[in-house]
């Protein structure tokens, strides 16, 4: 059995402009990842020390305490409602969950997975890794008679910010269920709206209070700053979260204990989001200024983490241009052949090395 062939990892080709921004004088501004550079909130830190000392394994379904958290949490902060806790899994991060998700759900050879034109990566790797067909599709009406396994939505997406409005997602929702498709709605940036409102696909709004054939992705890496802890999980549609848990529970994909107790402080401190969401906004406005005054243009980028700018030109002459200032970025053509034209630029860097990537803009 050969290994399946995957795509090189793309932050890969960015050495030589890195080493390029590493240059400047004044050191790089490193804008070309999501990473959280501020600190993790002491409530958090504590809840993780308080059961260090835990010697048994994890539950793989999380404690009661973390899946009660989630539901009150996306009650309280998203409208959502009708949630069942048993119907939350915790999930080692998110991208581990977004890799195997397809082949977990059964996904493989002859079934079609559905991912943004512009996606984050690992959504293509997923599709590979079970063996399916990938067709990237931001349109009902470009799948035609297609009936696909999986169909992935993301908003506020990753790279381009866009936020996908209530009327498009209970089109999706409606088009799927006609079509026995499983709904995938990656959220990780649910909580970092800027200029409007993002609405989950488990809103009553949208789903018309049915939850079969739908499942959303959460992450707390960036609205608690929990990278390092790979602290994440996914909720839904009853059946298929038993499903999930039911291989998971073979696999040995489990939340480490101490992690789960973090999850908890961070689900139930709505103080330290919104101190969290004030930094990232006191960030996105002046860099959004200097890159439309220094000739870029910002397309949607309404929310989440990233300004998704474009100087019409090829993504890497632009990716070579914010070097030689000793900017680095991510060109668009990692998510996607849509993307050739523009580059990701991440919020997630310090407030001074912010001033100094406007300073080096101007």
């Amino acid at each position: 059995m050969s290994p399946v062939a995957l795509p090189d990892f793309p932050w890969d080709s960015l050495a030589a402009a890195k080493a390029k921004a590493q240059a400047h004088p004044d050191g790089v501004v490193d804008l070309s990842v999501g990473t959280p550079v501020d600190p993790v909130p002491a409530g958090i830190r504590d809840a993780l020390a308080s059961v260090s000392d835990v010697p048994g394994y994890p539950t793989t379904h999380g404690t009661p305490a973390l899946r009660s958290a989630v539901v009150d949490a996306l009650r309280r902060r998203h409208g959502i409602q009708g949630l069942d806790p048993d119907a939350v899994l915790p999930t080692i991060g998110s991208k581990e969950l977004v890799a195997w998700l397809p082949r977990l759900l059964g996904v493989g050879h002859g079934d079609l997975v559905v991912i943004p034109e512009l996606a984050y990566p690992t959504y293509e790797v997923g599709t590979l890794l079970a063996g399916a067909t990938l067709v990237r599709a931001d349109g009902l009406t470009q799948l035609g008679p297609q009936r696909p396994s999986l169909l992935w939505l993301n908003s506020p997406a990753n790279p381009t910010g866009r936020v996908l409005g209530v009327e498009h997602l209970r089109k999706v929702v409606e088009w799927a269920r006609e079509r026995g498709t499983i709904v995938v709605s990656d959220e990780c940036y649910l909580a970092l709206g800027w200029e409007t409102e993002p609405l989950s696909i488990l809103h009553p709004s949208v789903h018309g209070g049915r939850l079969d054939g739908l499942l959303a992705v959460h992450s707390l890496s960036k609205s608690a700053n929990l990278a390092s802890y790979r602290a994440g999980f996914v909720t839904g549609d009853p059946e298929l979260v038993a499903q999930l848990l039911a291989v998971r529970k073979h696999a040995g994909m489990i939340v480490p204990r101490p992690v789960q107790e973090a999850m908890v402080a961070a689900l139930t401190d709505d103080e330290a989001l919104g101190a969290q969401r004030e930094r990232y906004a006191r960030r996105r406005e002046p860099l959004r200024k200097a890159l439309k005054d220094s000739g870029f243009r910002i397309d949607h980028s309404e929310a989440g983490l990233y300004l998704w700018s474009s100087r019409d030109e090829d993504a890497w002459q632009t990716i070579d241009w914010l070097a030689d200032r000793g900017i680095l970025a991510a060109p668009g053509t990692f998510y996607g052949p849509a993307g050739k034209n523009h580059v990701r630029i991440a919020l997630t860097a310090t407030d001074e090395r912010i001033e100094a990537a406007v300073t080096r803009l101007a």
